[in-house]
């Protein structure tokens, strides 16, 4: 079976999908006829649409996605570059939040945003787990604590850069630096074996991140418990995630506590031309 079908009469002959195509598997053999795939396509297309979202005229189909499948794109819900710059430029890291959960109906249209972040090869590696309960996000904060305890004593000299005395300072007066007394923890993982994993999950908690400010929620990428869930062992006990796969990042999430007003100031970039 081919990978793709044509209606040949809508199709306009504009090869805008031989132009798009990523792995190059869609070629012309003369301009009378609809494009056709190479030899050897099966093996090489990547899925990832490009050719059926390009079409303007809706003649092009995947076998795995139909063209009447793919929702259009609508120009006018695209932000101007005014708007964009001012969502990015405002975006602020919450660490106060609410005594309030964010319904999980929120919480899956979040990830459902964020699987649509671009992954190495189209291989869409990232899996999620979601920490509903706040206990259970207490009790993982607890851990980091633990493993911080244990690399002041094993490692004082990276404990004493990333102030882990501080931090263990504050839990033990019941203050939360950890996981800051966040309702819910999102924490995206792959295989460890798939190279793509890693920055395609990093990638995925920065669309999450965005789509959760775009709902008025408070976000913050959970640092101290990523490192913990990289290094210590019952961390990784804890976390239970499926053989072979690792966390690579995870994200506080909640309603935050209070508005900013002004967007703070940062340093000027660092930028050679050549």
């Amino acid at each position: 079976m081919s990978l793709f079908t044509i209606d040949e009469e809508k199709c306009e002959r504009d090869w805008f999908c031989v132009n798009e195509c990523p792995a190059k598997i869609i070629q012309i053999k003369d301009t009378e006829s609809v494009p056709v795939q190479v030899d050897g396509a099966e093996d090489l297309c990547i899925n990832c649409g490009h050719c059926v979202a390009v079409c303007p005229h809706d003649a092009l189909s995947l076998k795995t996605m139909a063209s009447e499948e793919c929702p259009p794109v609508y120009p006018g819900l695209t932000p101007g570059a005014e708007e964009m710059e001012h969502f990015l430029r405002s975006r602020r890291s919450t660490r106060c939040f609410k005594d309030k959960p964010v319904g999980r109906d929120l919480i899956e249209k979040l990830i459902d945003v964020a699987r649509y972040a671009p992954s190495g090869h189209n291989s869409q590696p990232v899996h999620w787990l979601v920490i509903q309960d706040k206990e259970e996000v207490n009790r993982l904060a607890g851990i980091v604590i633990e493993w911080m305890r244990l690399m002041i004593e094993l490692q004082p000299a990276i404990a004493k850069e990333m102030h882990f005395d501080l931090v263990t300072a504050a839990w033990e007066d019941g203050v939360d630096r950890v996981l800051r007394a966040a309702p819910h923890l999102i924490v995206a993982h792959g295989l460890a074996e798939q190279r793509a994993s890693q920055p395609a999950c990093i990638i995925a908690l920065t669309y999450l991140e965005l789509a959760a400010v775009s709902h008025r929620l408070g976000a913050c990428w959970a640092g101290y418990f990523g490192a913990a869930a990289t290094f210590h062992q019952p961390m990784k006990e804890a976390l239970a995630l499926p053989d072979g796969h690792e966390s690579y990042g995870a994200m506080m999430i909640g309603h935050g506590k209070h508005k900013y007003r002004r967007i703070p100031l940062r340093n000027q970039p660092g930028v050679e031309w050549r």
